[in-house]
């Protein structure tokens, strides 16, 4: 039995190992590590308790447009040592975080903001005292890391935050949507040059369709102001109770309660179709808000639609291996299946590198459309993210003449180049919008979102494969034509300021017209909303005399400057800027609101941790329903072995662990597994990196499936080499051991069989290529 779980850790690192971008180099430094999440391996302390988060739940209110959402974790501590725990989790693109307290036995400490760094200090000097503390950062806008210090055994303790959203419709249907796991991050950035703040990239996760080891649990009460038509939830099983004809109460079914691994998404139309506009006010004691929602107009005859061009930009990497890639091909067939004779179109694949259909973008008559269908068809799914350079080849290829160009993008978003990508699209807007199709179950909704909202277009969500057609339709509905250009608000003798957005992107959906500002003065005046459908013209009105200013509008302040911290953060992108820095961060304690500048934290005034330090843990998390092993691997950047320990613990633990047992010497004579690629060897131009980028989905699958072939444990001299062929689509057509010592046929075989279902990026060339690759496996 130990045998067997050495050797399960043994083929993790060993296939770890595979994945490092220059792992055909000499051994280099621990910090030449790459930014990479890993998979959890529980160890063998049982004085450690490695999943101390128990539950996380919701209680949700939605009032007319704006969701109020209440947060709640509790972490309780089974082991016998004390604990710090560290959980990455995500929340909606939209959410304006404005209260934390936590609860330790009977006391309750309310949080305070405080600017980032300060609350970091002040934390790491509670946790260094012994006292309880818990902190909240912001790490991505969708993606916070909590801190707990100093759980000691026995204890129980819960943390609620806080935070409201705005709920836009879109073709007469809100959603609102509770992210509840942050997916694996694709990153090729060495650890050692990268901030602290991207150090959350490299977190446990645990193996495909394994339960979430946390209970969970979300109640929405749900008040439309409107009567309701239908009220669904696609991704779990509720139960719907109907208090009257405008209100509803949903409850998550008990079976859901490890449902954790997914998007909870809950959809409402109101009746008739109708959305909710409106004016919205609120009287603060120094500002004042205001919200407005206008209901488009109708669409305009598809005759008048201009001849159109459509770059398809699919994600093919090792994340969207299987179910995601399966709805990315459905969606893709409908599309492209569904072209006007007088449109252009191109197909771009991307993963570890990327490979286009056409140089140019071809007519879409039946036999390019059939063909096109039959490229991403063959798709397996394997290899990293590169996202940017695949952009960057989209942007570049030319410009049908008289055709106005349209770039679609099917991706799960599982990178962490976000602001990169950002800046990209915002450099080329003139050159064609951006809609984005998040596939999967829990899809990196910031960088799905942030990049339609660069190119000036819409993102959608296919969280389920009868989603795809679905979304496909509307996609085609969206994109004949915009339903509103050319929009601009007069507020006449509505004294408004500070409005954001300064300016009305064009209207694609059916979807409101949404401006927040402030507003100084008596509630007087028009507001006028004028536009372009078509040929015609559109104006709408709203008086504001004839609309009160509520208290229980009072979440506008914080969605205003949510609204505005977004905007700054948006330009910050595109280059630094330290005013606006200072305002970001400004606005954060001014509003109490969560940014990249501030942070919530709570500290207990009773020391409760005395002569000691806790064991830092970092919560494993489940990998999103539908999501392959292949999305993690734990890369190593330039170099070729590392040993593995507490698999469970985070680095910083790992670190003192070791600075301690190297001061008393207890690490003398233990045992450490390792495995090297001692060389990879290529042909034909075929690139290094190419290689060991589509090698990296393997680290499950082999682990898994060769792990119970061995007959007996390596020793400390096994080698096995094997040599690859692969021809121009990237297929591995041949595999054979060229050299072992192992002795071992039933595993060499197995690896083997596993190397031949690797998929390579397709390559110019005509002729086939090979690659080698000598592994040692090393018990010491």
């Amino acid at each position: 039995m130990r045998f067997k779980c050495n050797l399960m850790v043994v083929m993790v690192v060993f296939l770890g190992m595979l994945i490092s971008p220059g792992a055909e180099g000499s051994p280099t430094e621990q910090n030449d590590r790459t930014l990479s999440p890993y998979f959890f391996v529980k160890s063998d302390d049982g004085t450690v308790d490695q999943l101390p988060l128990k539950s996380t739940s919701a209680e949700v209110n939605v009032a007319g447009v704006i969701a109020d959402v209440q947060v709640t974790q509790v972490y309780e501590n089974e082991g016998k040592r004390p604990l710090e725990a560290i959980y990455i989790f995500p929340a909606s693109t939209r959410a304006a975080v404005y209260g934390m307290r936590m609860t330790v036995g009977s006391r309750t400490i309310v949080a305070e903001i405080r600017e980032r760094e300060k609350a970091r200090r002040d934390y790491e000097e509670a946790r260094q005292s012994g006292k309880s503390a818990s902190l909240l950062e912001q790490q991505r806008p969708n993606v916070f890391q909590m801190n707990v210090a100093n759980i000691l055994p026995g204890d129980v303790i819960q943390v609620e935050l806080k935070y409201t959203e705005l709920l836009v419709p879109t073709d007469g249907i809100y959603e609102f949507v509770y992210p509840t796991v942050v997916g694996p991050r694709y990153s090729n950035q060495p650890a050692s040059e990268a901030p602290p703040a991207e150090h959350w990239v490299a977190n446990p996760y645990l193996m495909e369709g394994e339960k979430p080891p946390y209970g969970f649990d979300i109640q929405v009460h749900l008040a439309a102001g409107l009567p309701l038509q239908e009220v669904i939830c696609p991704s779990h099983r509720v139960h719907t109770r109907y208090e009257d004809r405008s209100r509803a109460a949903v409850s998550i079914d008990p079976t859901e309660k490890n449902g954790g691994n997914r998007d909870f998404i809950l959809r409402y139309r109101l009746a008739g179709g109708q959305i909710q506009s409106g004016l919205l006010l609120y009287e603060g004691e120094k500002e004042n808000f205001f919200l407005l929602m206008v209901q488009p107009p109708s669409r305009i005859p598809v005759d008048q639609i201009p001849p159109r061009e459509y770059i398809f930009i699919i994600d093919v990497s090792g994340s969207m291996y299987g179910f995601p890639l399966d709805i990315s091909k459905t969606l893709l067939r409908d599309l492209i299946g569904n072209l006007r004779p007088s449109d252009r179109f191109n197909v771009l694949l991307f993963s570890g590198g990327n490979s286009v259909m056409s140089e140019q973008s071809v007519a879409a008559t039946p036999e390019n459309v059939h063909r096109a269908i039959n490229v991403i068809d063959n798709q397996k799914g394997g290899g990293g993210t590169e996202l940017l350079p695949a952009l960057k080849r989209a942007l570049s290829i030319p410009q049908a003449e008289g055709c106005c160009r349209t770039i679609v993008i099917a991706t799960d978003g599982y990178v962490s180049v976000e602001k990169e990508a950002f800046e990209l699209i915002r450099k080329h807007l003139g050159k064609a919008n951006m809609f984005t199709f998040g596939i999967g179950s829990s899809v990196n909704r910031f960088l799905i979102e942030g990049m339609a909202r660069a190119g000036m277009g819409e993102p959608f969500v296919v969280s389920k494969p009868g989603e795809a057609r679905e979304y496909a339709e509307k996609f085609r509905k969206m994109i004949e034509t915009p339903v509103l250009t050319d929009i601009h608000a007069d507020y006449g003798k509505f004294d408004v300021y500070d409005v954001e957005p300064p300016s009305v992107p064009d209207v694609f959906a059916e979807r409101p017209v949404v401006v927040f500002g402030k507003w100084r003065g008596h509630r007087a005046g028009t507001i006028l909303i004028q536009g372009k459908t078509g040929n015609s013209y559109y104006t709408q009105k709203m008086e504001v005399r004839r609309e009160g200013a509520h208290d229980t509008n009072a979440a506008l302040r914080y969605l205003w400057a949510r609204h505005r911290i977004a905007t700054l953060s948006d330009y910050n992108q595109l280059q630094q800027d330290n005013d606006r820095i200072k305002e970001i961060t400004q606005l954060g304690l001014t509003y109490t609101l969560l940014t990249a500048h501030t942070s919530f934290v709570a500290i207990d005034s009773e020391v409760r941790l005395v002569n000691g330090q806790p064991v830092t843990v970092k919560q494993p998390l489940p990998l999103p329903e539908g999501v392959s092993n292949r999305a993690v691997g734990g890369a190593i950047a330039r170099q070729k072995s590392f040993s593995v320990a507490a698999p469970a613990m985070d680095l910083v633990a790992r670190e003192r662990e070791a600075k301690d047992e190297e001061a008393d010497g207890s690490s003398k004579g233990r045992r450490k597994d390792s495995v090297e690629i001692e060389k990879l060897s290529t042909s034909a131009g075929l690139s290094r990196e190419t290689v060991l980028a589509a090698l990296r989905p393997e680290i499950a699958s082999l682990e898994i499936s060769c792990q119970k072939k061995l007959t007996k444990p390596p020793t400390a001299e096994t080698r096995v080499t094997f040599e690859c062929v692969v021809d121009p689509s990237g297929r591995i057509t041949k595999v054979r051991v060229i050299k072992s010592n192992l002795h071992e046929k039933d595993f060499e075989c197995c690896i083997a069989q596993k190397l031949k279902e690797v998929r390579l990026s397709a390559r110019s060339a005509t002729k086939d290529a090979t690659f080698t690759v000598s592994l040692r496996l090393r018990w010491v």
